[in-house]
């Protein structure tokens, strides 16, 4: 039977990694994900404290998550 990692154990793994193990990890997962760096929308700007606002607002309601295929 193989451990489930709690979330705080998560957070402190991922503390624990320097910045290109950092990176590394977060570039995988958005290659899982089928997504690549600066693949935002072409020609638009974004307000950092909207986007932010946004991503806390979609925590609250995970049915507008994405959901995987």
């Amino acid at each position: 039977m193989t451990h489930q990692e709690t979330p705080e154990e998560r957070k402190e793994r991922f503390k624990a990694m320097s910045s290109p193990q950092r990176k590394g990890l977060i570039r995988a997962k958005m290659k899982e994900k089928g997504l690549e760096e600066g693949s935002g929308v072409k020609g638009a700007t974004y307000n950092e404290d909207e986007v932010w606002d946004l991503i806390q607002i979609t925590s609250c309601f995970p049915e507008i998550q994405a959901k995987q295929p």
